[in-house]
């Protein structure tokens, strides 16, 4: 994801940026977004829009922690993550000084929230009921996304430009080891089912799988069709993992089972953030050009049902598995100031 004017330049969009222009070169102003196919209106409706503090800077990741009904926003322009009360719909508090805050996780079990500092290659562990920091490590080069493993309590940090996992005891914030992919990396996250981390090296364009354990790459696939692979969700109960491919607007399926690709929709323009609802089996998918698309998956096959234009920079989505709503962080609302897009699904 990419960094506020004037800090270094994401190296995702380092790279994309000359594709974009040359694309517009050659194509004119008036070209239109890739539409998804088979695909109708956006099935979402407005339910609210939580004003935010701050500058209208960009926001990255969002985690939520849905017992308690609080919602953590990187605000990366900002070098901070707000806290939010979906129930009261009111901000809690900001937390300040977590320098370039890109990836944000809350694990609630901990009571800890983990944010990625990328403009100190840092991991900074919060306490959730406080906000204080309690903890922090050091991590690769530009870190962004993060996962869990609560088999071993370790916390993964993506450092993109690094080509890198670091894996920290979620507790003791201790480095326990790195994992070097060869490449620039996209997001992580734990497969249950199989024990392993699962990793979209975007610099190799495949996916990869670890063994957290003893950190060793026990496999890779190679994801054809993909370019820039960075966006990662998984479906563990029906064997899935669903990777966003932000240079050439695909999302592709993955059967976990027999380790193939097994499917492909077009979405926006450079997918960024995933966010799959379990119980209803959807997926949302929310660009950089603020197109979100929602898919269903039945059957271990996605189908597009509806995409459209939500808001500029709509690039970051959570969903609540227990209302099913969806949640947007934009750098400018209705008013002109950041706010927080709740939407409900369509009937």
């Amino acid at each position: 994801m990419d960094t506020p004017t004037g800090d270094r330049r994401s190296p995702r969009a380092a790279r994309l940026l000359p594709a974009l222009v040359m694309a517009s070169i050659l194509l004119g102003a008036c070209t239109s977004e890739p539409s998804p196919s088979d695909s109708g209106p956006l099935p979402l409706q407005p339910v609210a829009e939580i004003a935010l503090p701050g500058d209208n800077s960009r926001f990255d990741y969002e985690s939520l922690d849905s017992d308690q009904g609080l919602l953590f926003i990187a605000h990366l322009g900002a070098s901070e993550v707000i806290e939010v009360d979906i129930n009261t719909q009111q901000v809690v508090r900001v937390i300040p000084n977590l320098s370039q805050a890109h990836g944000v996780l809350v694990v609630p079990e901990l009571r800890r929230v983990y944010v990625t500092a990328t403009g100190e290659n840092r991991l900074v562990i919060l306490d959730e009921d406080s906000g204080a920091v309690i903890g922090q490590a050091a991590t690769g080069d530009y870190p962004d996304g993060i996962g869990y493993d609560p088999t071993r309590g370790a916390v993964w940090t993506t450092n993109e430009s690094g080509g890198t996992e670091t894996v920290i005891d979620a507790v003791t914030a201790q480095v326990r080891g790195s994992v070097d992919l060869g490449g620039e990396v996209g997001n992580v996250a734990y497969d249950p089912v199989d024990d392993q981390m699962l990793v979209v090296v975007q610099g190799k364009g495949d996916l990869a799988a670890i063994d957290p354990g003893t950190l060793a790459v026990t496999r890779r696939l190679e994801l054809p069709g993909c370019r820039g692979g960075h966006g990662l969700a998984l479906d563990p109960e029906a064997r899935l993992a669903f990777v966003a491919c932000e240079g050439n607007a695909s999302l592709l399926t993955v059967d976990l089972a027999t380790w193939q690709v097994t499917g492909t929709n077009t979405v926006g323009t450079q997918p960024d953030v995933l966010a799959y609802d379990q119980g209803a089996q959807r997926l949302y998918v929310a660009t950089e050009s603020g197109t979100v698309s929602v898919l269903d998956q039945q059957g271990g096959h996605l189908t597009a049902i509806g995409s459209g234009h939500l808001a500029d920079e709509a690039h970051v989505v959570a969903v609540d598995p227990n209302t099913h709503h969806t949640y947007f962080p934009v750098p400018v609302g209705a008013g002109g100031h950041p706010a927080l897009l709740e939407r409900s699904p369509s009937p």
